[in-house]
């Protein structure tokens, strides 16, 4: 699909903007300035089943605040649905997580050049791009990965996919968790049922936790109120109780056919136990049997992730500018974008190589922890 850029054809009183995207084409496009629709909502579920490409995330993290909604319907499908911000000379595409085709990204960008002359740069975050190159102007690099664990069709199936080492980890943690603490149980609660008290109360199990390595926890008391807000929406909170009191939790959220991770914390005291990864374990079987799709545990390459088969999806940033002329003249921008993708790779390079096992990796982490010990970096 070449670029186009697409003239709005009808306005309507409510700041609606219909166009039809090729004479004879069943597709039209429709926008709405500064709105975003009712019907939105369950369109973001139906097409992208992705906490950060949904309504509620937003209602209670933020970032939508002033959005215009881009919409694509075939005949009277929806099939595409962008929640879109104009600040400047800049469109900043607020969905996040979601699938990107060249042909949904060049349509978009004909659209939004066409009809805004002003808007000169196009920007997405944290997206899957489906495409080898574009036939314009931008710059595409990593920002972030996704650990996702696509759900088998039963526990039994899932347990028999895991390695032989992580399957007797579980079996002999289990056992002596039934073994020695028979008052045991594993409960789970839907958005409707779950306490604030709850979620609370896993929180200050991770900030424990953190505590306990030498870190700091960063869910403030504003993120935990957000938190409190959004599972009362879309959470799944999954519990390990001893004696009726929760010692692991996994604050969990759903959209569509999938799952989003939030937190996943035990109590130290019972480290011996391995409650962290057997609630997280746990989690993922009611996931299964509630015939999700896919589980996400979302940024971070921790060791229980890949040892419960999730797999790296990485994520991009994408700039499109509008012409070549644009690109130089935004060259500060381009130098922005350009030193944050260095960035990126070396963490990665480090994070990578000081996992090795050979003496480069041995002395790259042993770098890396005097560094981050004189409080130069963050991971």
């Amino acid at each position: 699909m070449s670029v186009e850029q697409v003239q709005p054809i009808d306005k309507s009183p409510n700041n609606t903007v219909s166009v039809q995207v090729k004479p004879g084409s069943e597709l039209s496009i429709q926008c709405y300035d500064n709105d975003v629709p009712a019907f939105i909502g369950p369109a973001l579920e139906r097409l992208y089943g992705n906490l950060f490409s949904s309504l509620e995330y937003y209602r209670a993290f933020g970032g939508a605040d002033n959005a215009s909604t881009y919409v694509v319907r075939d005949g009277k499908n929806i099939v595409c649905a962008w929640l879109f911000q104009k600040h400047r000379n800049t469109v900043r595409v607020v969905n996040e997580g979601l699938r990107v085709d060249q042909d949904d990204l060049l349509r978009f960008a004909g659209y939004v050049f066409g009809r805004y002359p002003g808007i000169n740069v196009i920007s997405f975050h944290a997206v899957r791009p489906n495409m080898a190159s574009l036939p314009m102007p931008c710059q595409r690099f990593n920002c972030l990965e996704d650990m996702v664990l696509t759900l088998p069709g039963s526990p039994e199936s899932y347990l028999a996919s895991l390695g032989r080492s992580t399957r007797s980890y579980i079996h002999r943690y289990m056992n002596k968790l039934k073994r020695e603490l028979p008052a045991f149980e594993f409960r789970v609660f839907d958005a409707g049922e779950i306490e604030e008290a709850q979620i609370r109360h896993v929180i200050s199990l991770n900030r424990l936790r953190m505590a306990s390595k030498g870190k700091e926890a960063i869910n403030d008391e504003d993120i935990t109120r957000r938190i409190v807000q959004l599972s009362h929406e879309r959470g799944m909170l999954g519990v390990i109780l001893i004696d009726g009191r929760i010692c692991a939790g996994s604050i969990n959220y759903r959209v569509g056919a999938n799952y989003f991770l939030e937190t996943l914390a035990h109590d130290p005291a019972w480290d011996d136990y391995r409650l962290g990864t057997l609630c997280c374990y746990l989690t993922i079987c009611e996931c299964i049997r509630r015939g999700g799709g896919e589980y996400h545990f979302l940024w971070g390459q921790d060791e229980y992730k890949t040892r419960l088969l999730g797999v790296q999806r990485d994520l991009d940033d994408i700039v499109v500018y509008r012409s070549w002329l644009h690109m130089v003249l935004y060259g500060k921008l381009v130098m922005q974008h350009a030193t944050h993708a260095a960035v990126r790779r070396a963490r990665v390079w480090v994070r990578r190589t000081r996992r090795s096992d050979s003496f480069g990796g041995r002395l790259v982490a042993r770098v890396w922890r005097l560094v981050r010990g004189a409080g130069a970096v963050k991971s």
